[in-house]
C-alpha cells in the first residue's frame, strides 16, 4: 500500500505538471486543481497566469494533501513561459520541488522551439545498457509539460487536431490528441463550452527499456484531457482530466478557472 500511495503522489506531481493555463501588461488568470485518486485528495495545484494572443507567463505551486501528505510529502513551485506563432513556442521552464525533503530542480531553456539548456540538480544518475539515449534531434521542436498542454485554436473543433513533442528535463514524449466529444462545463470563474480529447503518451528517449509505468502509460492507460478557452485569447487549457495508472485512475479536476481582470 505505502508503495502504491508513493507512487500515486509522484504521479500526481507530474500530471500536475501537464494541466497549467497560463507578458506582464497581459490579462491575469487564476486556475486551481484537485488532483483525487478513488475519491480522495492527493495534490493540489494554484496557477497564476498571465496570457494573450502573443504569449504566456505562469507561476504555479503544487503541494501532496490529504492521504498523499499524510504518507509522502510533497511540494513545489513552477514556473514557464513562452510565446504564440504558428505553434506554442516554449521559451523557460523551471520546476523547483522537494519530494519527502530531498529538494530537486530542473530548468529546461528553450531557442526557436530547440532545447539550448538542461540543467538537472541533483545531476542524473549513469544510465544503464536499457536506457534510450537522447539523441540531439530529440530536442528539436519540442516543449516543455506545461507548453504541451496550451493549444491556440480558431475553433473549439481544432483543439484535438493537434499534438506535441515533449521534454520534462529527462523524459522526451510524443503526445496526440483525437477528438471524443464536445460538452460544457461549470466552475468557479468559467461556465462554457469544452472538448474532450483522447490524448496518446508514447515515450521517444530518455527511459529505460521495460519500465512498466511508461509501458502502461504508452499501451493500456485511458487518458482523456476536457479543454476549456481560456477568456478570450484564443487559447485552449485543460479544466478537466483523467490518467489512468497501474494503481488506478488519477482525476484532475478544476475549482476554479477564472480571468481575474477583462480580456
Amino acid at each position: 500500500m505505502l508503495h502504491a500511495l508513493r507512487a500515486l503522489v509522484c504521479s500526481a506531481f507530474a500530471v500536475a505538471a501537464l494541466v497549467a493555463p497560463a507578458a506582464a501588461d497581459a490579462p491575469a488568470y487564476r486556475a486551481e486543481y484537485a488532483l483525487t485518486f478513488l475519491g480522495i485528495t492527493v495534490a493540489e495545484v494554484d496557477f497564476d497566469s498571465r496570457i494573450d494572443i502573443d504569449g504566456y507567463s505562469i507561476k504555479g505551486q503544487v503541494a501532496s494533501a490529504g492521504l498523499g501528505a499524510f504518507f509522502y510529502d510533497t511540494h513545489g513551485t513552477l514556473t514557464a513561459t513562452g510565446r504564440f506563432g504558428e505553434r506554442v513556442l516554449a521559451e523557460g521552464f523551471r520546476a523547483q520541488y522537494s519530494y519527502n525533503d530531498k529538494p530537486t530542480i530542473v530548468d529546461i531553456g528553450f531557442s526557436d522551439g530547440n532545447v539550448v539548456k538542461v540543467v538537472n540538480d541533483p545531476p542524473l544518475k549513469k544510465r544503464g545498457m536499457d536506457w534510450v539515449p537522447i539523441r540531439p534531434g530529440d530536442l528539436k521542436s519540442v516543449v516543455d509539460p506545461v507548453a504541451a498542454t496550451l493549444i491556440k485554436a480558431d475553433r473549439l473543433e481544432d483543439v484535438c487536431n493537434g499534438g506535441a513533442r515533449m521534454f520534462d528535463g529527462e523524459l522526451r514524449a510524443d503526445l496526440t490528441l483525437s477528438f471524443v466529444a464536445t460538452g460544457t462545463m461549470s466552475v468557479k470563474g468559467f461556465d462554457g463550452p469544452t472538448v474532450t480529447c483522447a490524448l496518446k503518451f508514447t515515450p521517444a528517449a530518455g527511459y529505460r527499456k521495460g519500465r512498466r509505468s511508461l509501458q502502461y502509460l504508452s499501451t493500456k492507460s485511458r487518458i482523456k484531457v476536457t479543454f476549456a478557452r481560456i477568456g478570450q485569447t484564443g487559447v485552449y487549457a485543460p479544466i478537466f482530466a483523467t490518467i489512468g495508472t497501474q494503481i488506478g485512475t488519477i482525476t484532475v479536476r478544476a475549482r476554479r478557472f477564472e480571468a481575474l481582470q477583462a480580456s
